[in-house]
């Protein structure tokens, strides 16, 4: 159920382990959207399972401030679980995902929202410098965006991240899609509308560490890759066929050879190689195809997305709906 009057700017806020940078955080923060909104906001933020001092200090600051509110989740379910979680309890005309580190700056969602206003329903933030990043870390984005591109028909558009601008029919679509196992960034580009981009330079980390780890990364890329497309499985059915149209002409040769001049003493080592090759290649093409089946494994349990602990600050009319519930597993 949605308010009667929804606010003009829902601004979500997903917090992992954030004490740090909070408090500047939203000192930047609520300026802002008080000038843009001028006072016709909220602040949704999802405690994602933090084990620091972050949700005491985000419930002392709902106390505070009556248009901010608190999803406390379960357990740390990961940033695209707690995103989920902000986008299902925005009710705003327009929402607004932005991380509590600063590096993505408050202060341009005044131009985010002047594009809202005059008719786009997406308006996208994109990193156009970011030299605050490490090297490793701004090129392998590079080479994911660019491999993710060419597998994929739904286009990613490159150094945006979750920072952006959502027209509410937007945000609507994006909480109609049913599957569990989710990669935002695809998603948000998937259901399409009318787009802008924002260009704005990426700053440093105020504090705190990043939750981003280079397993992580890699594990979040595969995520990303198999969720839009099936390109790798085809890949792997060209492979097979060029090896067993090799392996056929080989043969050829073989029989051709031995009717010619006789039988050769065998190669141990080159017969060694070919077939650790050829097992090499089996293990990873088995390894690939288990990737997908270990999403239809993870799509049929049908589990929630998250389960939520509390939430403070909500309408129990517009948080709490039975659909709501049965979807996600609110508690």
């Amino acid at each position: 159920m949605t308010p009667v009057n929804p606010p003009l700017l829902s601004v979500i806020v997903c917090v992992y382990n954030e004490a740090l940078v909070l408090q500047q955080f939203f000192a930047r923060l609520l300026p802002v959207v008080e000038a843009v909104a001028q006072g016709d906001y909220e602040l949704v933020c999802v405690d994602d399972g933090s084990t620091d001092d972050s949700l005491s200090i985000l419930m002392q600051m709902a106390e505070a401030n009556p248009r901010l509110r608190v999803v406390e989740l379960s357990r740390n379910f990961g940033k695209e679980a707690a995103l989920t979680a902000g986008i299902e309890y925005a009710t705003g005309q327009a929402v607004i995902p932005i991380d509590a580190d600063l590096q993505d700056p408050p202060e341009l969602i005044h131009a985010l929202v002047a594009q809202w206003q005059k008719g786009a329903d997406v308006v996208l933030a994109r990193r156009s410098n970011r030299d605050s990043d490490s090297l490793l870390k701004r090129q392998s984005s590079q080479w994911f965006y660019r491999l993710y591109n060419k597998l994929s028909n739904t286009h990613l558009p490159d150094n945006v991240g979750d920072f952006r601008l959502m027209d509410r029919m937007v945000v609507d679509a994006v909480r109609a899609l049913p599957e569990r196992q989710r990669f935002m960034k695809g998603i948000f580009a998937w259901v399409g509308f009318k787009t802008v981009t924002v260009d704005y330079t990426r700053a440093p980390r105020v504090g705190g560490k990043t939750k981003f780890t280079g397993w992580r990364l890699w594990n979040f890329a595969l995520e990303g890759i198999t969720s839009f497309t099936t390109v790798p499985l085809r890949v792997w059915t060209y492979i097979g066929l060029i090896g067993a149209g090799l392996s056929a002409a080989y043969a050829c040769f073989i029989i051709l050879r031995t009717l010619i001049s006789g039988v050769d003493v065998p190669g141990y080592a080159s017969l060694l190689v070919a077939v650790l090759f050829m097992g090499s290649m089996q293990l990873v093409s088995v390894g690939l195809i288990g990737e997908y089946i270990g999403r239809l494994y993870v799509e049929a349990k049908q589990r929630p997305i998250f389960i939520v602990r509390r939430t403070v600050g909500f309408d129990p009319a517009v948080g709490g709906s039975d659909a709501h519930e049965a979807r996600h597993g609110a508690a």
